[in-house]
């Protein structure tokens, strides 16, 4: 049997995104996150949405609130539109990535980009995070 998913759907927009216009939009991010979610089984405990913030800044507050409910086991899958919905920063990326999720069972989707952690990131996820990361 499958593992069940409490996931948080995560989504930010910072002021520079305003460039790209309506497909980063908070609206944008929640329908394609919602409809994966329903598509995919996952259960979703709760919306996290930091609007205003840089990706480059991890000290976001929904950021923050999301990682308190996994430290308590809240929730063990995140989901993104995409890595940069989560952060700019590459090490930061990295760090998570590498390191706090699979050490704290977390389940990470990049829905867009076809990057999920259960099925094994692809060898293209450190390029694309320090791209986000000089696009910042």
């Amino acid at each position: 049997m499958k593992q069940p998913y409490n996931t948080a759907l995560y989504m930010r927009l910072s002021r520079d995104d305003e460039n790209y216009g309506d497909s980063v939009s908070i609206e944008t991010q929640r329908t394609i996150l919602r409809q994966y979610a329903r598509e995919n089984g996952l259960n979703v405990i709760g919306e996290y949405v930091d609007d205003g913030w840089s990706g480059t800044n991890f000290e976001r507050p929904s950021f923050q609130r999301m990682m308190d409910d996994v430290e308590t086991g809240k929730i063990n899958c995140i989901a993104t539109k995409d890595l940069s919905r989560f952060g700019r920063e590459h090490v930061m990326m990295d760090y998570y990535l590498e390191f706090v999720f699979p050490e704290k069972h977390i389940r990470y989707i990049a829905v867009t980009e076809n990057e999920d952690t259960e099925k094994g990131l692809s060898d293209f996820v450190p390029f694309k995070n320090l791209f986000n990361d000089n696009t910042a």
